[in-house]
């Protein structure tokens, strides 16, 4: 492996790894450059209360009447104001997208149950189920080696 750092204060400030596959060490080196931007936290509301929340400890992300929920891994919602698209950008690689409407931690995942009807749920630690659509199921496996 081949380490560079180049320290340039004219440039603007950017961080490439190019590696051969996802993995944890990739996991945490993301987190850790994250970190840095200061995107390991984000505001959830409850109830007009305000809560600093970890992104670490969200198990999902999800859309319902126009408006964006978290879900924890204590299995409490809250909402927030932002966008799913927004959130992606933001959140590190551990987090997938598993519907057009949800995004999913993949470390909080406890397991996949198909029905018979050939559609896939994902059940997380906190008991919270949610729908994988055929497209990023698809995507899942290829990623992962489903």
């Amino acid at each position: 492996m081949q380490f560079i750092l180049r320290i340039d204060p004219e440039k603007e400030e950017e961080v490439v790894a190019q590696v051969h596959k996802e993995s944890e060490f990739t996991d945490k080196l993301q987190a850790l450059v994250r970190q840095g931007e200061g995107l390991n936290t984000f505001y959830g509301y409850d109830e007009g209360d305000i809560h600093l929340l970890s992104i670490e400890k969200a198990e999902a992300f999800f859309t319902a009447e126009d408006k964006t929920y978290a879900v924890m891994d204590d299995g409490r919602r809250y909402r927030i104001r932002c966008r799913l698209y927004e959130l992606e950008e933001k959140l590190p690689a551990q987090f997938i997208r598993i519907s057009k409407s949800a995004i999913a931690n993949r470390r909080a995942m406890a397991r996949l149950e198909t029905q018979l009807s050939g559609a896939v749920n994902v059940v997380f630690r906190s008991g919270y189920v949610d729908y994988v659509s055929r497209r990023c199921f698809a995507d899942m496996k290829r990623r992962y080696g489903l």
